[in-house]
């Protein structure tokens, strides 16, 4: 049996960002966010939606939140702040990535409890955890709507993945007036993010009718958007288009989880600094070869996305369209030698993530 589930209220359009008021219901709440966020006034307009409702800012979030810098970070709120009840998440997923992990708490407050649990997969016990409200600024991660968190530590080379039962957010608000002044880099790279979640929720074990659906309506719409977005920046109908295909994406991977471009992915960027939507995007074409032919329902959904009768036109379109907007697909562009690739994709596969593709390997 293959069923959907998703717990997370969705408000989507022109202004629902004015809805936050009517989400928290009276409760206080820390706002966490990016650097430049004061700058582009979003703060600001927090500040003047919520009053005295907003305990707090913390607008030093960076890429790819790190065990070295959010530890103290951690430490600090759950001295400080111990007795709000509510993260409102605003940027892109290092936001709201960051966010899931300041809402756990641990039995001493201490972010040592909450790395024991990512080191060891196991369940943190029953405490007043904070819920999260989540507002993306870029369309690509998606996760405003999964319970998953990406947590770093660069300097043991690993990647966490944190998931708890209460890592779903309350609420997501998806306003693309937010988005408008993502510059040209974060706007591709989130947008490739947003294609591989719905590829690899595809060619994915545990797709189901729902998610198979909401991913072939996401590729469609991101092929057909992201490259008129990157010549149009500020255009926010392609804004909202891009930004409801994430949402799609992000809807449907948060069912399957991802599979083995994600799982090749995490080492590109451990190793060589690859940007994240960048190195979950640049294989897909090799990882599309090697998916069709493994399933008819699989091979019928991907066939369809990319308008092609064969195998290998649906591949060289592909291929084609990341290539036109500027994306290498030759994994030595990213410093992988090719007498390595094979071995690479091997090891990948029996990751966690790996082990969701749907051809599974020897």
């Amino acid at each position: 049996m293959r069923s959907f589930h998703n717990p997370v209220a969705i408000h989507c359009g022109a202004n629902s960002l004015e809805r936050l008021p009517q989400l928290l219901a009276g409760r206080r709440c820390l706002l966490v966010t990016f650097p430049e966020a004061e700058s582009l006034g979003i703060i600001g307009r927090v500040r003047s939606l919520l009053d005295a409702q907003l305990a707090g800012v913390i607008d030093s979030i960076s890429p790819n939140p790190d065990v070295q810098w959010l530890a103290p970070l951690y430490d600090q709120v759950h001295r400080d702040h111990a007795d709000v009840p509510c993260i409102v998440a605003l940027g892109g997923g290092s936001s709201i990535d960051s966010a899931k992990a300041l809402m756990c708490a641990t039995p001493n407050g201490r972010f040592e409890e909450l790395l024991a649990a990512l080191e060891t997969g196991t369940q943190l016990p029953p405490a007043a955890h904070k819920a999260l409200i989540a507002i993306p600024t870029t369309a690509g991660t998606g996760s405003e709507v999964t319970p998953w968190a990406t947590i770093w530590d660069q300097a043991a080379g690993k990647k966490h993945s944190l998931h708890q039962p209460w890592t779903w957010p309350e609420a997501a608000i998806i306003d693309a007036a937010l988005m408008t002044s993502l510059p040209a880099g974060a706007t591709l790279a989130s947008g490739l993010d947003a294609l591989s979640h719905a590829l690899e929720s595809i060619w994915n074990v545990n797709r189901n009718p729902v998610s198979l659906a909401l991913a072939q309506q996401s590729a469609r719409r991101t092929m057909a958007c992201l490259p008129a977005l990157m010549k149009d920046l500020g255009n926010l109908q392609l804004r909202n288009a891009m930004a409801e295909a994430a949402l799609l994406a992000g809807l449907a991977f948060s069912n399957t989880k991802t599979a083995l471009a994600h799982s090749l992915s995490y080492d590109i960027t451990l190793q060589h600094g690859v940007a994240h939507g960048i190195a979950c995007s640049f294989s897909l074409p090799l990882v599309l070869d090697m998916a069709l032919g493994a399933d008819d329902e699989t091979d019928a959904a991907l066939l369809s996305i990319f308008d092609a009768a064969t195998a290998q036109a649906a591949v060289q379109r592909l291929r084609d369209f990341l290539q036109g907007l500027g994306v290498a697909t030759d994994p030595t562009h990213y410093g992988v030698a090719e007498s390595d690739w094979s071995a690479m994709v091997q090891a990948a596969a029996q990751g966690p993530r790996g082990r969701n593709f749907i051809r599974q390997m020897a």
